[in-house]
């Protein structure tokens, strides 16, 4: 017989909840004809859609409904255990009635620090009479106890036609392994210290069952490559309907896979990607999963869902996690299709295009453990054509290309986000929030980019060689009616050909631009602030013109216009603050340093010396640039000056500067 045990993590060994999803456990082989149940729950959000975990409610749940589903031993699914026929021997499926241990007391709605437990399954095997086995060898193929005749062989495939469970062990350089049967099958495979090749195809193609579950057996190392060039079309019958098809991935189905144990895999893409299905993915917990691909290293094209395990993903020449469904057609219509949702596990993903790409959204949040993702790619870091959640985790970033980019929102809502970008550290074509959570971005050409930028809470830190946060976007003809033109209302800088928003309402923010023509807080509209702390500096070099940190230089001569204040001028060519429509600061803390502005709260006219506090008693910072020029809110006071801080409170910054206050 074979074994499934749980280990359970040592805060919830009392509950086996009776809403954990996709969860059962076998004792030993009963003849009633269930081979398992799973205890499924669907989680009714606040928005009125449903989703199968919690976690993906972004809005919240509202409700949770948990239903026993048994799995009889051909494979067919009920709700009611007397609806499966007593087992028969040959290719059973059943393997023993399910059991839960503990009170069923779990509610994953009873905490936000819990969203969903997911409990660590062992997958161990032990030999037993009467197993479906498959043994491969370099002379063939051996099949044991398929008295149903649910494996057929020809050449160097072998065919699965029924539901049941497979146990697959040995070496070949030439074999694939083809799952073709009944579109309500549910077919789990054992590996178990496999290592298989295939010289044609892919060594795993999933042409049509209602799931397959790759069983990675504990303690086993499992190996699976695929050749270099496809010569097979396969033409095949799905629901009476004629298809055909070519395997794209070493791992290539047609339908859901999922893939749990704690065995080892590593997967090697030699023609195109390395796991793929063109419906949803989950992986659970895998303890080692190494995945090196030609082109994706992870694709559900419907879905990929990871929860816990450590991976190590290279894509040659594409993505490393990819979920594209909605792409081809150009818009949502499926809310829980073309998404990837993330609830921990350790990630190194290298990647010639995108690191995480998905259509519809991105998620990162907690579940049993905090994700921790490292992405190292030529494209985009993390990116959607929709939405971007970051929720929970520790998440590196170093990409060629943007560092988190969405075509609509990005949502900081937690985690520590640290990027090094060659171009903006985090874009949103439309809004950028930041509700909590640390974010870095140590290098970019412009840190934060929205049409609209909200900062809510959390701490941020951007470095760049352009604007700091720029807000641009929309469209500019509002611009001729608010004066945002030369000389115009607020400031004097250049009507843009967009217009954007800052709203600045908590939270800790330093920012920091040098280079030519660049500024540090930049709208094309508007900048409110109510709230919070923002630190600005203008390195050398800054503003158009060049301006320098020896004085006010950068204001082009003849074209000084707008306020003064403090002895300090604005100009028309930006700076540490640059606006077409004006910055109105009634809350919060603003620290400004440079030598140029265009708009301006308070400014003093004043020598200020790298490493040296500046503010007043109520707020200061030690400025890593020289200048002549502080802005700053009335929440600092009247004025500002070089500040003793030995005796005032601080708080780190999110690139580990320190803000000085009382």
């Amino acid at each position: 017989m074979y074994i499934k045990k749980f280990i359970f993590p040592l805060a919830v060994t009392t509950a086996f909840f009776a809403s954990c999803s996709d969860s059962s456990t076998t004792t030993a082989v009963e003849d009633d004809g269930i081979a398992s149940t799973e205890e499924v729950t669907t989680y009714t959000c606040n928005d009125g859609s449903i989703a199968k975990s919690a976690v993906e409610c972004v809005t919240g749940v509202s409700d949770s409904t948990v239903t026993t589903v048994y799995v009889c031993s051909d494979g067919s699914q009920t709700t009611n255990a007397s609806d499966c026929t007593v087992a028969v021997s040959g290719n059973s499926s059943a393997s023993g009635k399910s059991t839960t241990s503990g009170n069923g007391s779990y509610d994953p709605t009873s905490s936000q620090e819990v969203i969903e437990q997911v409990v660590t399954e062992a997958v161990v095997y032990q030999e037993a009479e009467g197993d479906l086995k498959l043994t491969f060898s370099e002379s063939g193929l051996s099949v044991e106890n398929d008295g149903n005749s649910c494996v057929s062989i020809n050449g160097t495939v072998a065919t699965i036609s029924c539901a049941g469970n497979y146990y697959l062990s040995g070496k070949s350089s030439n074999f694939q392994v083809v799952v073709a049967a009944s579109t309500e099958a549910l077919v789990y495979l054992y590996l178990n210290g496999l290592d298989l090749t295939s010289t044609s195809d892919a060594p795993f193609y999933v042409q049509s069952a209602e799931k397959v579950f790759f069983m990675l057996v504990d303690g086993t190392e499992n190996k699976l490559t695929d050749a270099s060039t496809r010569t097979t079309i396969w033409k095949y019958s799905k629901n009476g309907v004629a298809k055909e098809d070519t395997t794209m991935g070493t791992i290539y189905a047609k339908d859901d896979i999922t893939f749990k144990g704690n065995g080892k895999l590593t997967v090697t893409g030699n023609y195109g990607n390395g796991i793929h299905t063109t419906n949803d993915l989950r992986i659970k917990d895998v303890p080692t999963m190494t995945v090196t691909a030609k082109n994706h290293a992870v694709k559900g094209k419907g879905s990929v869902n990871i929860e816990g395990g450590y991976y190590t993903l290279t894509a040659n020449d594409g993505d490393g996690i990819k979920s594209d469904e909605g792409e081809d057609e150009g818009s949502v219509t499926d809310n829980t299709k073309g998404k990837i949702v993330i609830t921990g596990g350790e990630f190194n993903i290298k990647a010639k295009d995108d690191g995480i790409q998905a259509y519809n959204y991105v998620l990162l949040a907690d579940s049993v453990s905090t994700p921790k993702i490292t992405v190292n790619s030529s494209g985009k870091g993390i990116v959607s054509n929709n939405l971007i959640y970051i929720n929970a985790g520790t998440v590196n970033v170093t990409s060629a290309d943007d560092g988190v980019h969405s075509n609509m929102n990005v949502y900081f809502n937690g985690g520590v986000t640290t990027i090094s970008a060659g171009d903006d550290g985090v874009h949103a074509d439309s809004t950028l929030m930041i509700n909590n959570g640390v974010v870095n971005v140590t290098k970019a050409v412009e840190g934060f980019e929205g049409w609209y930028i909200i900062a809510k809470g959390g701490k941020t830190a951007v470095t760049t060689s352009d604007d700091g946060w720029n807000a641009a976007g929309g469209s500019a003809d509002a611009n001729s009616a608010s004066g945002a033109q030369w000389g115009g209302p607020g400031g004097g800088g250049a009507a843009s050909s967009s217009v954007g928003y800052i709203e600045i309402y908590g939270g800790y923010h330093y920012l920091y631009a040098a280079g030519n023509d660049v500024d540090v807080l930049d709208a094309n509209g508007t900048v409110k602030m109510s709230g919070g702390v923002v630190i600005l500096e203008l390195g050398s070099g800054g503003g158009m013109g060049g301006g320098s940190s020896s004085g006010p230089g950068g204001n082009r001569p003849g074209s000084q216009s707008g306020s003064t204040s403090g002895s300090c001028s604005t100009n028309q060519s930006g700076g540490i603050i640059d606006t077409d429509s004006g910055i109105s600061v009634t809350g919060g803390v603003l620290l400004g340093f440079g030598s140029q502005t265009e708009s301006m709260v308070n400014c003093n006219s004043i020598s200020f010396t790298a490493g040296t506090a500046y503010g007043s008693n109520k707020a200061a910072f030690k400025p890593s640039v020289s200048g002549s020029m502080i802005v700053f809110s009335n929440d600092v006071g009247s004025s500002v000056s070089s500040v003793d801080v030995g005796s005032m409170s601080t708080v780190e910054l999110a690139n580990g500067m320190t803000y000085y206050y009382k």
